[in-house]
């Protein structure tokens, strides 16, 4: 693997592309592609095949979560676990566009007044396979947006893992960090890190983003009221 992640950037906005383009180059970062639209990002995803994709939400004929959904449904089984990491641009933190993105799998999401240092930083974070959020934001995306479990019971995606895995994602979906909850049930946090690496590997997701979306979603975790 390359120690410079590639990028596509998907925006219908020149000047965003551009600009984008221009911070990733300063710090060595090769755009592999650009596209005005998602039918577009989808193509130069198939084709070149980026570590991550720059995906803005609102693009003419087809939306970025749409493309988002087309991009991560083509990836091989094997290939699930790696790239494409998809980050979303949006002008709006609390936007349901986002949840919905998130739900579907995207990593993490950036605002477009974003400095030039936290986008080179997001790049390489979502690259290396850490989720971009905060755990805490994405509870305040899904509390706001995720559709209410009729149970509080955990569903049948999470039937896979231990009581004690159990409450680790519970925790994660609270927005707790490593460090705290490695605090919170008193051990240390290379062991918190193997606790969620299983947890990732037994619900088959990518990082800490979609367990916070399955623990709302599945009842585990109730939306504040």
């Amino acid at each position: 693997m390359s120690d410079k992640p590639t990028v596509v950037i998907a925006d219908d906005q020149m000047l965003v592309r551009s600009g984008f383009r221009m911070i990733l180059h300063s710090a060595g970062i090769p755009v592999v592609a650009e596209a005005a639209n998602g039918k577009e990002a989808v193509g130069a995803v198939l084709k070149h095949r980026p570590d991550v994709v720059l995906m803005d939400i609102r693009m003419p004929e087809m939306d970025g979560l749409e493309a988002t959904r087309r991009i991560l449904a083509s990836r091989s089984p094997d290939a699930a676990a790696s790239g494409p990491r998809i980050i979303i641009l949006t002008t709006f933190d609390l936007d349901q566009y986002v949840y919905a993105a998130l739900a579907a799998g995207a990593s993490g999401f950036l605002l477009k007044d974003v400095s030039p240092e936290q986008l080179i930083a997001a790049v390489q974070l979502v690259r290396a396979g850490d989720a971009l959020l905060a755990p805490s934001i994405t509870r305040r995306l899904v509390e706001r947006f995720a559709p209410r479990a009729a149970a509080a019971a955990p569903g049948p995606g999470l039937s896979a893992l231990t009581p004690r895995e159990l409450e680790v994602v519970g925790l994660i979906a609270r927005g707790l960090s490593n460090a705290e909850l490695a605090a919170a049930l008193t051990l240390s946090e290379a062991t918190v890190k193997t606790h969620v690496a299983r947890i990732l590997t037994k619900l088959g997701l990518r990082d800490r983003v979609q367990v916070v979306v399955l623990a709302y979603e599945s009842g585990l975790v109730r939306p504040a009221t």
